[in-house]
């Protein structure tokens, strides 16, 4: 089994910052990509950001300048650097890995959420 564990998510003004973390472990023998992904009540889960084992990331427009999602591939971790917290970012904030296990199987694997609220 792969596990993602979150943290970082919480309550700041708008103009402030946060950090998210995300960490994989389990039997995963190596991580494609990660990334963060929102969601809003009623709404469609989101891409946020996402990274490559190769270090490239993509962005959603209404993050870029803003958000950086960085990744330590010793540590199977990603981390994403919010700036220049908007209201409308508010939203559960979800991580996601997809790579390959040690039996050779594909794996698509998402974290449980850390919420990320921002006050105006």
């Amino acid at each position: 089994q792969v596990q993602l564990v979150e943290s970082g998510g919480g309550l700041v003004q708008a103009g402030g910052s946060l950090k998210l973390s995300c960490a994989a472990s389990g039997s995963i023998r190596s991580i494609n990509a990660m990334g963060w992904y929102r969601q809003d009540p009623g709404k469609q889960r989101e891409l946020v950001a996402v990274i490559t084992s190769t270090g490239s990331a993509n962005y959603a427009d209404s993050v870029k300048g803003r958000f950086t999602l960085s990744r330590d591939n010793a540590k199977n971790t990603v981390y994403l650097q919010i700036n220049s917290l908007k209201p409308e970012d508010t939203a559960v904030y979800y991580c996601n890995a997809a790579g390959v296990t040690y039996s050779g199987g594909y794996v698509s694997v998402w974290g449980q959420g850390t919420q990320v609220t921002v006050s105006s």
